[in-house]
Order: structure tokens, then C-alpha cells, then sequence
């Protein structure tokens, strides 16, 4: 390899990693996020808002959703639940904050 090659080798080994630790970073503030605004719910009532929590759109990547859109996203999220599981997890969703 030539000197011109391997520094090209380098520098994009070093922006990839830049990027990889990025993305790190933002799963662990979105993790450490959601778990402030999980509070104190326990059980599947924080299961749920966690799933859907970490599954959300990254708040600075996205304008706040209108109510239907917000109705929508929790719907599909929700599909395979039914029952108890399912209230439990539309009332968790459409009180997230979003």
C-alpha cells in the first residue's frame, strides 16, 4: 500500500469509529433519558414505556408529533397486544412526552 493510501485507510478507520461512538453515546443518553421519565413505574407498565421510549425518534431529530400522529405510531406499536397488556401500554405510550 502506498503512504497516500494507508493515510486514506487511517482517516476513514478514524471517522467511522467517531461515528460508531456517536451512535453509542446517543443510545446510552436516550437509555438514561427514558429511564428519568419511566420514574417510578414498575412491571409491565414500564416495560412498555420503555419499549416504546427507546423505540422513539431521537427528540432533536424530530418536531414534537401531534396527537393523532402520536395515536398512529402507539396503534402500530401496539398490534400484537390485546387486553390489560394493551390498555396498559396505549396509556403508557400517549402520556409519553413527544
Amino acid at each position: 500500500m502506498t503512504i497516500r493510501a494507508t493515510a486514506l485507510v487511517a482517516v476513514l478507520s478514524l471517522a467511522l469509529g467517531a461515528n460508531v461512538a456517536i451512535a453509542a453515546n446517543s443510545q446510552q443518553s436516550k437509555m438514561t433519558d427514558c429511564n428519568k421519565q419511566a420514574g417510578d413505574k414498575k412491571g409491565d407498565d414500564r416495560k412498555a414505556f420503555m419499549k416504546s421510549c427507546l423505540s422513539a425518534a431521537p427528540a432533536a431529530a424530530s418536531a414534537p408529533m401531534t396527537q393523532q400522529q402520536k395515536m398512529t405510531a402507539c396503534n402500530q406499536q401496539a398490534s400484537d397486544k390485546k387486553g390489560d397488556e394493551r390498555k396498559t401500554f396505549m396509556k403508557s405510550c400517549l402520556s409519553n412526552k413527544g
